[in-house]
């Protein structure tokens, strides 16, 4: 992932990706909302993980898209279906390993000290390009 102003690249970091099924939707989009140690709810069973170590988020959080067509696919697990709105964004993981492998649900997995980096550099409203 590059961090560019102007043209001018200010910073590079290593990511994860969305997995077969579940792709990081391409386009051009903002930054919609941006919060610090955000809990993380589960988009099918609705279950709520608290902020902190073992949340998935990690301890930042950047939407860039609002989805609610829903969305279906298999996890490498089980068959996940998701009915209604879910965001997709940025974010830090403390899956450490997945960084560098198309794994998630469609968000872009940072490693932790790069999203605290990158939550750093833009705001509500910085353009988000995602390309192929």
């Amino acid at each position: 992932m590059l961090v560019l102003e102007d043209g001018r690249e200010l910073r590079r970091f290593p990511v994860a990706v969305g997995m077969p099924g579940w792709e990081t939707p391409l386009g051009r989009f903002e930054v919609i909302e941006m919060r610090a140690n955000p809990e993380w709810e589960h988009p099918a069973t609705g279950k709520v993980v608290p902020a902190g170590p073992n949340n998935p988020l990690g301890s930042r959080w950047i939407g860039f898209l609002r989805d609610c067509q829903g969305r279906s696919g298999f996890n490498g697990q089980q068959h996940l279906e998701v009915k209604g709105c879910v965001t997709v964004g940025f974010h830090g993981t403390p899956q450490r390993v997945s960084v560098g492998q198309a794994v998630s649900h469609g968000c872009v997995r940072l490693l932790d000290e790069n999203v605290q980096e990158l939550f750093q550099l833009v705001e509500v409203g910085t353009m988000v390009t995602v390309l192929p």
